[in-house]
């Protein structure tokens, strides 16, 4: 078996690493020029959970049975359910390695709290609630990291206005983050290291309106106009750090589990739903307020939808939920008439969105867990779906849960690095599902029946 590093980059952005900022990464550089890389398609829907765990195992997320961060417990109106790392039944690409003989390196690969076993370390990612807690296997891990990288943490609160103190945090807690990861690089005997940096998820959606000159929100002269360049920057030195640490053996896979973009705005999807009478309440919304806080009146409620990156919709289906109200005999065609109707909602100045409405049923083989009954991705996701109610209007300029300027795209990156050849620089776009494939195959392990996606093809 050889070994293989997985550079996890949250987030990382095609349009950045390949182009805006390349001539400043001169390691990213040096693998796309010896190796690989194009653009990385992300899972449906493009979040952080479902993807990474779609990437680790090359199973769709309706087999997963993760439809995001999130998800509706039972045909419930109100109780839901967190992805957690109990939730994940799936084989990913360190049990492969580990039925092989060999020992894997897991460092906050989301969901990996509570910290599960494995055949070597993990270290939990973002979900993690503290440090404070078990976050590690095997649990006297967590020690060593509080010696040899003092104040570890696994994630900041990013949604803040103290841009200057979040900026500051999201550089230091990096640091931290390659410290521990240089660490157990040089220190255990592994043929499988997978590790996520979310902190540059983070760096997109606090400051991409400060460089985006064509941001809805830009200022020109700020003083934060330069953050992301020199995250980007910052990220290729500590890359660069580990690829000084490898030998011949082993493969790199640079990889992002979904793009960033600018966002627009944010539309109000139950606002909207009232609107066209098929969300109904027995007493109006006089403040900006959650869904599950209103007063619905679900006997008479057709559908109500989620926010988030994308929209979840549900129908009120009789003898599904408590008081449904479209009969199931009626299903198909009121979900396609929605859908429909939803194609059709136009931009605040009445310009044409390219909005995608999705059946989970079209885009799975099988639909696991609890799924929405259709998925939205207004304006090709430009725009956030907004599950408050009570804003003066359908059209937001921000987000409606704390500020936010960017939103996911549905293509990520890769980049292929094999040390013991070179591949030329090749530009080919490869699926999210693939990369377990390539990866065992690096190896020199089996690929599995059961995994969906198929190597990357060499020349």
């Amino acid at each position: 078996m050889r070994k293989a590093l997985l550079i996890g980059l949250d987030c990382a952005a095609p349009a950045l690493l390949f182009h805006r900022f390349r001539d400043k990464l001169p390691n990213f550089s040096r693998l796309m020029e010896r190796g690989v890389y194009g653009k990385l398609t992300s899972s449906d829907p493009p979040i952080t959970i479902p993807a990474w765990t779609v990437m680790a195992s090359s199973r769709y997320p309706g087999a997963l049975g993760l439809y995001g961060f999130r998800h509706r417990r039972e045909n419930s109106y109100k109780d839901i359910w967190i992805a957690s790392s109990r939730r994940i039944r799936a084989k990913r690409i360190w049990d492969y390695v580990a039925e092989a003989g060999g020992k894997s390196c897991i460092v906050g690969v989301p969901p990996s709290y509570p910290p599960f076993k494995v055949d070597g370390w993990l270290v939990g990612g973002f979900i993690t609630p503290d440090t404070n807690r078990d976050f590690t296997y095997p649990k006297e891990l967590a020690e060593e990291i509080k010696k040899v990288v003092p104040g570890y943490e696994v994630d900041v609160e990013f949604r803040i206005e103290d841009k200057r103190g979040l900026m500051k945090d999201l550089f230091d807690i990096t640091e931290k983050h390659f410290a521990l990861i240089k660490h157990m690089m040089k220190t255990r005997e592994w043929r499988f290291f997978m590790f996520v940096e979310i902190s540059l998820d983070r760096i997109h959606h606090a400051f991409w309106k400060y460089f985006d000159e064509a941001h809805p929100l830009h200022e020109p002269g700020n003083e934060f106009q330069n953050v992301m360049e020199n995250y980007y920057m910052l990220l290729d030195e500590k890359v660069g750090e580990l690829l000084e640490l490898i030998d011949e053996d082993t493969v790199v896979l640079v990889a992002s589990d979904h793009g960033g973009k600018a966002m627009k705005g944010a539309f109000c999807i139950n606002s909207w739903l009232e609107e066209q009478g098929l969300l109904k309440l027995k007493s109006p919304v006089k403040r900006v307020t959650r869904l599950t806080d209103v007063d619905v009146d679900w006997e008479n409620t057709v559908a109500w939808g989620w926010g988030g990156y994308y929209a979840r919709i549900f129908l009120n289906v009789t003898g599904r939920e408590e008081t449904g109200v479209v009969d199931p005999k009626d299903y198909e065609r009121v979900r396609d008439e929605m859908a429909e109707r939803i194609r059709s909602i136009r931009g605040p100045d009445g310009e044409e969105w390219d909005t995608a409405v999705l059946k989970p049923e079209d885009i799975y083989p099988e639909c696991r867990g609890d799924p929405p009954d259709l998925m939205v991705y207004f304006d090709d996701l430009y725009w956030r779906s907004a599950g408050t109610m009570g804003h003066p209007a359908l059209y937001l300029p921000e987000n409606d849960t704390g500020p936010d300027d960017a939103v996911h795209d549905r293509m990520g990156l890769y980049i292929y690095y094999d040390p013991r050849e070179d591949l030329g620089g090749r530009v080919e776009d490869m699926g999210i599902l693939d990369v377990a494939p390539t990866l065992l195959r690096a190896l020199e392990l089996e690929i599995p029946d059961e995994m969906e996606g198929k190597p990357l093809q060499k020349p």
